[in-house]
């Protein structure tokens, strides 16, 4: 089978490369590609020659220290850079047709996000924005139980995800907590998981409040966030998120007028801390609890995986894509437009 529109030919490997080892993701999509016989792991080409160099040595594969060489050798590549450093390398690889798995959040800006666009659509590749709660069974489960109507009419949904890599000298002295590069702190580093997650259950909220907080951490940018959206339906959905999340059992509630979805072990406070069932649904009509069986991918292992294996499963004409440009910059809308609301106090409508 060939692949969806991207001219690599049936029966060979795709010939892929990492670029950039700023986020620690690119060590689990390493992981995947080195493992998956379907990929031809070709080099890691990182800007910092001493992280790239390390890395390459890690998964014994090539440093590529030219990064116009390093395209010339690959059908596709895997960025896991900052995020302000997305556009540029979108760039350069777009504009010799090279294949995008891009890491979250998709920039720093909507500016960038539509130039990104602009450059995807010029080059007629395929852009992967990896959202890997898509791509998670109990999600799924999750998702089925609210589109059966199983929990009638959804009025709150709260979502809580976070870490507590506030407490750690590597992550604080990091370029997560430098806005330029960034594009803030907790609320578009972990907040833009939720974000994605709300788009993907309920669609496009219509309107965002929020508060941030820097005071537990002192550093320049935000520790701590809320984020309220409301939906046209009236609908109202909570977002929280932090570093300095230190243990948590549930990470996702759903309150509907028939019933109640409770869900944990789905982001790094909880994993460690959410006992079994991790999804309890209670129905009005039984009054009565029921557990699902179902361990969620992020608590069984290779989550962040995931999302490499799809990637290249969609490059081979083998499934579609779970998450692209629109899903990167619909998200990145809602996360951009809490942080107005929180700078203004005022209620923003979300940007289109």
């Amino acid at each position: 089978m060939t692949g969806m529109g991207t001219n690599i030919e049936a029966g060979r490997p795709v010939r892929l490369a990492v670029l950039s080892f700023a986020h620690y993701h690119a060590n689990f999509w390493s992981e995947a590609f080195g493992d998956d016989p379907r990929v031809e792991f070709v080099g890691i080409w990182d800007d910092d020659a001493e992280r790239g160099r390390a890395a390459a040595a890690r998964f014994g594969r090539a440093f590529l220290p030219d990064l116009d060489a390093a395209l010339a050798r690959v059908d596709a590549v895997a960025i896991a850079s900052e995020t302000a450093a997305h556009l540029p390398l979108i760039r350069r690889a777009a504009r010799v047709g090279r294949h995008i798995l891009c890491e979250k959040p998709l920039a720093t800006t909507l500016e960038d996000a539509d130039a990104i666009a602009v450059e995807v659509a010029a080059a007629g590749i395929c852009f992967a924005q990896s959202f890997p709660k898509r791509l998670d069974p109990i999600n799924h489960e999750l998702k089925s139980i609210v589109q059966s109507g199983a929990l009638g009419r959804i009025m709150l949904v709260r979502i809580r995800h976070g870490h507590s890599h506030g407490t750690e000298a590597d992550f604080t002295g990091g370029w997560w907590t430098d806005r330029a590069r960034s594009g803030g702190g907790t609320l578009i580093d972990e907040g833009v998981h939720g974000a994605d997650f709300l788009r993907w259950l309920f669609g496009d909220p219509c309107a965002v409040q929020a508060t941030l907080s820097s005071t537990a951490c002192g550093l320049a940018v935000e520790d701590t966030a809320v984020a309220t959206f409301t939906w046209p339906d009236g609908m109202i959905g909570e977002l929280a998120t932090g570093w300095l999340m230190r243990a948590a059992r549930h990470s996702v509630e759903l309150y509907g007028t028939e019933g109640v979805a409770l869900l944990g072990g789905v982001d790094l406070a909880s994993r460690p801390n959410a006992a079994k069932p991790y999804l309890d649904v209670w129905s009005a009509g039984t009054g009565e609890w029921t557990g699902s069986p179902t361990v969620p991918g992020f608590v069984s292992g290779k989550f962040h995986h995931q999302s490499a294996l799809a990637f290249v499963g969609h490059l081979l004409g083998e499934r579609a894509l779970p998450s692209g440009l629109a899903e990167g910059r619909g998200a990145l809308a809602m996360i951009l437009a809490a942080y107005e609301a929180a700078r203004s106090g005022r209620t923003v409508t979300i940007a289109a």
